[in-house]
Formats: structure tokens, C-alpha cells, sequence
């Protein structure tokens, strides 16, 4: 097999080159093809092509959230460092995860819940528009769906990303019934990788468009 020389920064543009011929003429909406690429882009998979689900209207209201200076919250610090910096910045959007906070631990020590699930405590005391990305605890959207049905916490998005077995395509189910604008991987794929990627699309869409 001959191999392609592909400059450095050519490499991005000739993998979804590659992806757009292998769909093989399957279409996809305007608004979400630069999510669903950059999840197929990020895992070599297929798969997102079929099981992407999206609410109505959720791209624009991400990108209005955006614009108007959000913080993505994190479930992991895998997913929090695949963010884009520099994209964050130009909207002066900002990414945290409280997984590793003391106070978060202590509280799931206290309460018997899971440090994911102590962190969405964490993030209901913000007082900025919040996207909630979800790409390995299904507790954290469980946790979630608890809040919004209680309306102490209502996220503006929540990615549902989280990859595995146990309760996986539940918590998923649940989120996508909660009355909040979603983006959701349906079934056990997923992971921090692919939150973060969702996360980088729209904020690249967003930045284009200021």
C-alpha cells in the first residue's frame, strides 16, 4: 500500500476528505454535519453517523449560549483538555471539571453518590450559562435529570456522551426526555474524547459566525 505525504496542516482537512467519501454520498443536515464529522473524525467510527441525536433547534441555541460567554463543565479531565483553549478564549467561553475538587470529594464521601454525580452539585452554584458535557459518567446524567426535573439546576445544553455498560443507555433515555436541549450519542458509545469533540465543533461553528 503506497502511503499519501500529507503536510502537518493539511492532515485535519485530508481526514474529513476521506470520511466525506466513505459516508458515500449519505447526507447530513447542514447544522450538525460539523458535529457528526468531527465525532467520526475523532473515534475512526462510523457509528455517529447513526446514533447522533440532536433536539430541535439545539445547534443555534448552542451557539446563542456561546456567544454569550458559557462555561462548559466537564466530567472528566480527559474531556476538559480536549477543549480548545484558544476557541475558548475568543468567545470568552471558559472549560472546568470538578471531578478532582476536595470539596467535591468530600461531598460524595458524605452522601454515598459518585464524585460525577457530586460534581453536578458543584456546578448548579454557577452563575453563568452552562453546558453540562458528558463523555464517561452516566451518574453525572442522571444527576442531572434530577436537578432539572427539581428545577435547582437547568443546564442551557447537556452533551450525553458517556461510554460503557452500566446504565449507559438509561441515563441517555433519561436526558433526552428531561425538557433540555441535547446532543446525545444513543447507546454505549461515546467517551471523553467524544464530548470533547462535540464541544470543539460547536464552539468552531460559533467563531466562525462572530
Amino acid at each position: 500500500m503506497e502511503l499519501e505525504y500529507i503536510l502537518p496542516d493539511q492532515i485535519e482537512k485530508r481526514s474529513f476528505e476521506i470520511i466525506g467519501q466513505e459516508l458515500g454520498g449519505r447526507e447530513i443536515p447542514d447544522d450538525i454535519k460539523p458535529i457528526v464529522m468531527r465525532a467520526i473524525h475523532t473515534t475512526a467510527d462510523f457509528d455517529y453517523y447513526e446514533n447522533m441525536r440532536f433536539s430541535e433547534n439545539v445547534v443555534t441555541h448552542a451557539m446563542e449560549v456561546l456567544k454569550k460567554g458559557a462555561v462548559i463543565v466537564t466530567d472528566t479531565n480527559m474531556a476538559k483538555s480536549g477543549i480548545n483553549k484558544k476557541a475558548l478564549a475568543y468567545l470568552g467561553c471558559e472549560a472546568v471539571c470538578f471531578i478532582a475538587d476536595e470539596d467535591v470529594a468530600e461531598k460524595a464521601v458524605l452522601s454515598g453518590m459518585t464524585r460525577s454525580a457530586a460534581s453536578v452539585d458543584k456546578a448548579s452554584g454557577l452563575d453563568r450559562p452552562v453546558i453540562y458535557a458528558v463523555g464517561n459518567a452516566p451518574t453525572a446524567l442522571i444527576r442531572l435529570c434530577e436537578h432539572i426535573q427539581n428545577r435547582t439546576f437547568i443546564p442551557e445544553l447537556v452533551i450525553g456522551m458517556p461510554v460503557g455498560f452500566v446504565n449507559v443507555v438509561q441515563s441517555k433515555e433519561m436526558i433526552m426526555q428531561c425538557g433540555v436541549p441535547y446532543i446525545v450519542a444513543e447507546g454505549r458509545k461515546g467517551g471523553s474524547n467524544v464530548a470533547a469533540a462535540v464541544c470543539n465543533a460547536l464552539l468552531y461553528m460559533t467563531k466562525n459566525f462572530c
